[in-house]
């Protein structure tokens, strides 16, 4: 069913839009139907079923990981300078935390992908705020931007105009032309190791969750509102804490504990004041206000960053170096990492087929971990069900294997860099592996199942370009 406030709910595999939204009526076709997938409906309609308890213990594996982490790391630091080993073994210590650092804020990822999908948690509202402030926030972004992102790149997935990802990636400098030889995919993947390359492909997924991109297919242009509440959020976030940290190290503490406290204020004080205008409408309706999402975001780096600053001030702990050490440091390294070479192999090397826009990945639990976070390695189930949750996945894929298409296009790979049952994730990116024949392109209207669409005509017209340029 699909859930369209304000004009009208209707169930069944067409949804009609009334002329309200200020253009012709139009239909949104609902793909994920159980008989176009060859799912059994009762079972798929069991898969789908979410609750408001199962993720939490997921949640709070991601937070143990990081405490434990950080808490060793600290230790080990200090017993090697103690010992007096040199600072072979401190960087030695801090890359490994790094890495397990990067591959939690993926899993962070994981978590804001589920509430992308409203599957986090059944409440709408519990979603949306558990998923902001136990995930998003911590990794600088909100639930409802990244919302904006992803389900463009689900709904028009692989469509070189249309989808997010693909934008970001080249925008960037991280997106291959696919199909790549081992030796070249080798020497790309050194390339991009930089910590240039590795900085610019967090900046560029950060500006593609924050404003998207010119030809993003979900923008409102009739409503385009101010930059202003986006650029006091980035400003409050990024410059108010390097201004405190300056100024508490060569000035006085004093004054850089009284300018974050302004600068918290003046944030506020903006938002609040600011007209409904200024914040920028998209074709999807937001769970809480685009004003109170960016509040909550103030107010959680004012707590987070008051507690950075009291416990360096106070002498308790060097907590902002610690932060950055084991939290900015990872964000621009080991997470973009992580997440590259996730899309890469998810999409990469595929077409816009329905069955073979993306795969299935069988590897163990270390990749599976830092690489495919939350259900991420059984990508071709979930593009083809989006309402499943993640913990229901595998049960999917099993399902699935019963649609002959399903088994006959879909591509199950073994291992990530090498394997002896068949191609890995890496290999399927080889011309080898290219798809063999053009597949008639699949816009996954289906993925919007759960969202509130404000301009679901304007969707529409962009789901039938995008077929219609395949």
């Amino acid at each position: 069913m699909w859930l369209i406030r304000g004009q009208g709910v209707k169930s069944g595999s067409d949804v009609a839009i009334s002329a309200r939204d200020g253009g012709p009526s139009s239909a949104i076709r609902d793909a994920s139907s159980p008989a176009r997938s060859g799912a059994d409906s009762e079972a798929v309609r069991d898969l789908k079923a979410r609750d408001n308890t199962t993720n939490w213990l997921h949640l709070l594996q991601i937070y143990a990981v990081i405490a434990i982490t950080i808490a060793l790391a600290i230790e080990a630091n200090e017993w090697i300078d103690e010992m007096g080993y040199g600072w072979g073994w401190i960087v030695a210590v801090n890359t490994m935390a790094a890495l397990v650092l990067g591959a939690a804020q993926h899993q962070f990822g994981g978590a804001i992908h589920e509430g992308t999908h409203f599957l986090l948690f059944k409440n709408r509202k519990l979603n949306e705020v558990a998923s902001d402030w136990l995930a998003a926030f911590p990794i600088y972004t909100s639930t409802y931007q990244f919302r904006l992102h992803h389900l463009a790149h689900h709904q028009f997935v692989n469509d070189p105009e249309r989808d997010p990802d693909i934008a970001q990636l080249k925008e960037s400098g991280h997106w291959l032309d696919f199909p790549v030889p081992s030796i070249e995919l080798l020497w790309g993947f050194l390339k991009r190791l930089s910590p240039v390359k590795l900085f610019l492909f967090t900046v560029f997924r950060a500006k593609y969750s924050a404003v998207g991109f010119d030809e993003h297919a979900y923008i409102d242009p009739a409503a385009q509102g101010s930059k202003w509440p986006l650029r006091v959020g980035i400003l409050y976030a990024v410059a108010a804490p390097i201004a405190t940290v300056e100024l508490i190290r060569f000035v006085d503490a004093r004054l850089g504990c009284a300018v974050l406290i302004a600068s918290t204020i003046v944030a506020i004080a903006y938002l609040l004041l600011a007209p409904e205008s200024a914040f920028t409408q998209t074709r999807l309706a937001p769970v809480i206000s685009h004003r109170a999402t960016m509040l909550s975001r103030v107010v959680y780096f004012a707590i987070l960053y008051g507690t950075l600053t009291y416990l360096t001030v106070s002498g308790i702990a060097p907590a902002w170096k610690y932060f950055n050490l084991y939290w900015v440091i990872p964000l621009f390294t080991s997470f973009p990492l992580f997440m590259m070479l996730r899309q890469w192999v998810q999409h990469g090397n595929a077409d816009r087929g329905r069955y073979t826009n993306t795969r299935v990945f069988l590897t163990g639990p270390l990749v599976r971990y830092a690489v495919f976070p939350w259900g991420m390695d059984y990508h071709l189930p979930h593009h083809l069900m989006a309402s499943v949750p993640h913990y229901n996945l595998k049960r999917l894929h099993e399902l699935l294997l019963a649609d002959p298409t399903y088994r006959e296009k879909g591509v199950v790979l073994h291992g990530f860099f090498a394997s002896s049952e068949g191609p890995s994730a890496l290999e399927a990116l080889g011309p080898a592996h290219a798809p063999a024949s053009r597949e008639r392109a699949y816009v996954d209207n289906a993925a919007l199942e759960y969202a509130e669409l404000r301009d679901a005509n304007g969707i529409a017209r962009e789901a039938a370009r995008s077929e219609q340029a395949s």
